[in-house]
């Protein structure tokens, strides 16, 4: 993507393709996307504690399989499959940046520039085989594949990030979370006053929900001793989880998550009857094709036998 394509007027939304595989982006998809965010965090902390860490990985990616399977048999965008998938994501993806610190000793600075790297790939090589990186593209199978592959890798990338600002840099989780609200206001400003291309945007203010969940969740669950609340990880995914559940079943019964192309159509001529295209003669034949005389009466024709339109059929205007 060039930088004259990065920055320009903010183009109108584009039509919805009848077989896209996502939902459209609306307020209720920032606000799921941000809870999928802190429950994700919140689960994933809460299993590594609760239970072996080795076995909270393997029912993480489990679970996170499952998810992914079921959303690229489905055909379609289906609410309950696509946000079931983000949540998988969002455990999964914490605690995939997790294992690379804790496991494997890899500072956060580093992970933050692993992730970072590899999402830029994920961004670079989806862009020079299906030139577009928009959302409203996603209804191939290998389009979906880049898709999903840049969701795991900015969740990891904003789990990392939030760490290492919270952790490394001394913001605290509290600290961390505000920097990263302030920060996604960056691109719906730049969007709205600044001509940001719109792609650029969306996927500019994506990564960095993800921090912004994860430093509240662990402001909410973390003890004080740690700079938290101290309500716990396990209820602040569990509360998390059933708001998102409540949101999420609203959207399947109201789909005010799938916005066809709403733009005003020009009304289309009214058809003419069937019985004027059989009959060019009838004087209404003659006044849509223009053929009618302004002076004079109309010649009387005798309609041919089944000329006039069956019972039921639609007539003129229809």
């Amino acid at each position: 993507m060039t930088a004259g394509e990065m920055w320009g007027t903010p183009p109108a939304a584009p039509s919805r393709h009848p077989l896209s595989k996502v939902p459209e982006v609306t307020a209720y998809f920032w606000i799921i996307k941000v809870l999928t965010t802190l429950m994700g965090e919140a689960t994933s902390d809460y299993l590594v504690h609760t239970i072996n860490p080795y076995l909270a990985v393997m029912i993480g990616f489990t679970v996170f399989v499952i998810s992914l399977i079921l959303q690229f048999a489905a055909r379609r965008y289906v609410t309950w499959i696509y946000w079931f998938a983000v949540s998988m994501v969002a455990v999964f993806g914490t605690m995939a940046a997790d294992v690379l610190h804790v496991a494997l000793h890899v500072p956060y600075v580093y992970s933050t520039a692993f992730f970072c790297v590899v999402l830029i790939v994920v961004f670079v090589v989806w862009y020079r085989v299906e030139r577009t990186l928009s959302i409203h593209s996603i209804y191939t199978p290998r389009r979906e594949v880049f898709y999903w592959a840049a969701v795991v890798t900015a969740f990891a990338l904003g789990t990392a990030s939030g760490d290492m600002t919270a952790r490394v840099v001394g913001l605290g989780y509290l600290g961390s979370g505000i920097l990263f609200t302030a920060v996604i206001a960056i691109p719906a400003i730049a969007y709205w006053w600044l001509g940001l291309n719109a792609i650029v945007a969306f996927w500019f203010a994506y990564i960095v929900t993800r921090p912004v969940g994860a430093s509240f969740a662990d402001y909410l669950g973390f003890p004080p001793s740690v700079g938290g609340m101290g309500i716990g990880h396990g209820p602040v995914a569990l509360v998390s989880a059933l708001i998102i559940a409540i949101l999420v079943g609203y959207l399947a019964v109201t789909g005010k998550d799938v916005i066809t192309d709403a733009r005003p159509r020009r009304e289309a001529a009214p058809a003419p009857s069937r019985a004027a295209q059989r009959d060019p003669f009838r004087p209404e034949a003659r006044r849509r094709s223009g053929r009618h005389r302004a002076a004079g009466p109309a010649r009387q024709v005798r309609p041919m036998a089944g000329a006039e339109p069956e019972p039921g059929e639609p007539g003129p205007g229809w």
